[in-house]
C-alpha cells in the first residue's frame, strides 16, 4: 500500500510528489498521457489526446468543446508543462482580497512563490536576445501613455547570454548554438535558440517542464511514476482509498487498481473536476463531495487577437513564445477598457508547416523546408491577454440527444456576464495595433459567435471554509472525506488574470506542507 496516490503530474502532481518523496513518503502518480522525450520533439502530428478513446489517441493535447467556449490542456508527464508557455508569475495582492479562504493571502503564498521561482530556475530574456514582438509591444505601450505599465516577464526558459540573432536559424535546424549544461537539480538541459516551438516542445531542453526538476527530483526520491494510466474510480475502502484505473496497452485498456492511505487529485481543472464528478454522481463511491462541486469555473479571461502590418515584421515564429506584459491588472485602462482588469502579452505560435516537413523523411519535403526562411505570416501580431472574468461558470455531467446512454461533461458558461472584460481586452489590442500602425484581423469566431478558447482554465474544486461554498479547505483537503485531497488548477476559487502556473505551485506547495 502507499502513502499517497497523486493524480496527474502536472504543476499540482509534480509539486506534491516531490515532496512528499523527499520526506521519505510512498508515493505513486498516475498520469494518463505519455512520457515525452527531447527525441520527440517538435510534435506536429499525432499530438491530439481523445478523452473519449485514449487507446486511440493519446497524444499531448486534450482539446475539449463547450459550445462557446473550448479548453486546451496538456497531457503526458509533466501535465500543463508540456504545453505552456514558459510564463511564471505571481498573481495581483489584491487578487486574494475576495473569495478565497482568509488563510491564503498574498503575504501567505510569497515564500511558496519564492520557492517555486527558485526551484524552477526563472529568467527573463536577455537585453540583447529580445524579439521583435517585445520591441513592438513596448512601443505600444509608451505610444498609448502605458509605458509604465510594460514589463519584462520571468520564463522557465535557460538562456545563454551570449547568443544574439546572427546565430538565428528559422527552423531550429543548428543545434551548435544551444549549450549543454546541468540544472541545478542534475538534469541535463540546453539553452534557447529562439526557434518559437516552445508550444510543441523544444528538443533542444531550454524550456523548463516539469520533467526537468519537479519530477526528477521525486523520482530521485523514490516516486513511481506511471504514464498511461487512465484513473476511474475512487473508492473509499476501510479507512484508505482504493483507486480503479485502466492502463493503457497498445491499443487496448486493462483495468488495475492500487490502495493508498490518501489521495491527491491533480489531474487539472477540467480532469479533477470530471473525475469527482463522476465519482460522486455517477459511481457513488465519494457520496459526501460537496455540491459545489463544478461551480464557479474561469476561462481566466484569455483572449487573443492577430493584427497584421504592412512594414513591421513581428515574427511571431521567433523567440519565446510570450517574453512580456502590459498590466493593466488595476483596472486603469484607457476608454473602453477602463474598470476592467487584465493584462496583455505578446502572444506568439511555431510554424507549424515548416516543422512539419522538417520532420518529413523526404528530400522534397526538406527542401521545401529549407526555403521557407520567412512566411507569409511574419508580419502578424498575435496580441493576447488573460483577464479576471465573472468566473460564474458550471461544469456537470449531463447527457447528449443524440447519445442519451452515457453522461459527458458538459458546462454552462454564460456569455453576457462575461463579455464586458473580454471586449475591454479586445478594445486595448485594437487600440495597441492602432498605435502601432497595425490592423487586426477579422475576429469572426468573437464578434459574431461569441467563442473562446482558453488554456489556462481554473476552478471547479474551489478552496472555501465549508460544503456551502468550496470542495476544499485551505489545505486542499476535501469536505466530507478525510484524506482526499486536490492540488491543482481546480481549487482556485477566482480568476487570476495572469498565467496561473506559479500560483498552482505555490499553492500546492503550501498544500504538502500541511499533510
Amino acid at each position: 500500500m502507499y502513502d499517497y496516490i497523486i493524480i496527474g503530474s502536472g504543476f499540482g502532481g509534480a509539486v506534491t510528489a516531490c515532496r512528499l518523496a523527499e520526506k521519505g513518503a510512498k508515493v505513486v502518480v498516475l498520469e494518463r498521457g505519455r512520457r515525452w522525450e527531447l527525441s520527440n520533439y517538435p510534435i506536429t502530428d499525432s499530438f491530439l489526446y481523445d478523452a473519449e478513446h485514449p487507446e486511440k489517441f493519446n497524444g499531448w493535447l486534450d482539446f475539449r468543446f463547450f459550445g462557446k467556449m473550448s479548453v486546451a490542456q496538456g497531457a503526458g508527464i509533466g501535465g500543463g508543462s508540456l504545453i505552456y508557455a514558459n510564463i511564471s508569475c505571481e498573481a495581483r495582492k489584491d487578487v486574494f482580497d475576495n473569495g478565497w479562504p482568509p488563510e491564503i493571502t498574498y503575504n501567505e503564498l510569497k515564500p511558496y512563490y519564492d520557492r517555486v521561482a527558485k526551484f524552477m530556475q526563472v529568467q527573463r530574456v536577455p537585453e540583447n536576445q529580445v524579439p521583435a514582438r517585445f520591441k513592438l509591444m513596448k512601443e505600444a505601450a509608451e505610444k498609448t501613455g502605458n509605458g509604465a505599465r510594460f514589463l519584462p516577464l520571468e520564463l522557465c526558459v535557460m538562456f545563454d547570454p551570449e547568443w544574439n540573432y546572427d546565430y538565428f536559424d528559422p527552423l531550429g535546424r543548428d543545434a551548435s548554438h544551444s549549450k549543454k549544461f546541468l540544472n541545478d537539480h542534475g538534469v541535463e538541459q540546453g539553452t534557447c535558440v529562439h526557434c518559437g516551438n516552445c508550444d510543441i516542445g523544444c528538443r533542444f531542453g531550454a524550456k523548463s517542464t516539469l520533467d526537468m526538476n519537479y519530477i526528477p527530483v521525486a523520482e530521485k526520491h523514490g516516486a513511481d511514476f506511471r504514464p498511461l494510466h487512465v484513473v476511474r474510480v475512487i473508492e473509499p475502502s476501510n479507512g484508505h482509498y482504493k483507486v480503479h484505473f485502466d492502463r493503457i496497452d497498445g491499443h487496448t485498456l486493462k483495468p488495475g487498481s492500487e490502495e493508498a492511505k490518501n489521495v491527491i487529485v491533480a489531474a487539472g481543472s477540467i480532469g479533477s473536476t470530471e473525475l469527482l464528478l463522476r465519482n460522486r454522481d455517477q459511481h457513488k463511491t465519494l457520496r459526501n463531495l460537496s455540491a459545489f462541486l463544478g461551480k464557479n469555473w474561469s476561462s481566466n479571461g484569455d483572449f487573443l487577437t492577430p493584427a497584421e502590418y504592412k512594414t513591421y515584421r513581428p515574427y511571431p515564429h521567433r523567440g519565446p513564445t510570450i517574453t512580456s506584459a502590459i498590466d493593466f491588472g488595476d483596472g486603469g485602462g484607457n476608454g473602453n477598457s477602463k474598470g476592467q482588469k487584465f493584462w496583455i502579452e505578446d502572444g506568439g505560435y511555431p510554424n507549424l508547416i515548416a516543422n512539419f516537413l522538417r520532420g518529413v523523411d523526404l528530400k522534397i519535403a526538406r527542401e521545401i523546408a529549407n526555403l521557407m526562411e520567412s512566411s507569409l505570416d511574419d508580419n502578424v501580431m498575435p496580441w493576447f491577454a488573460q483577464g479576471v472574468d465573472a468566473g460564474n461558470a458550471r461544469l456537470y455531467l449531463g447527457r447528449n440527444w443524440w447519445w442519451p446512454f452515457k453522461k459527458h461533461l458538459k458546462m454552462d458558461w454564460d456569455l453576457p456576464s462575461n463579455r464586458a472584460v473580454f471586449d475591454a481586452i479586445y478594445a486595448m489590442h485594437k487600440e495597441l495595433s492602432a498605435a502601432t500602425d497595425g490592423k487586426p484581423l477579422p475576429m469572426p469566431q468573437w464578434n459574431e459567435l461569441g467563442m473562446l478558447v482558453t488554456p489556462h482554465p481554473l476552478g471547479g474544486c474551489n478552496m472555501g471554509t465549508t460544503p456551502q461554498n468550496g470542495v476544499v479547505d485551505h489545505r486542499g483537503e476535501a469536505f466530507g472525506h478525510k484524506g482526499l485531497y486536490v492540488a491543482d488548477a481546480a481549487i482556485i476559487p477566482r480568476p487570476i488574470g495572469r498565467n496561473p502556473t506559479r500560483t498552482i505551485a505555490a499553492l500546492a506547495e503550501r498544500i504538502v506542507e500541511r499533510m
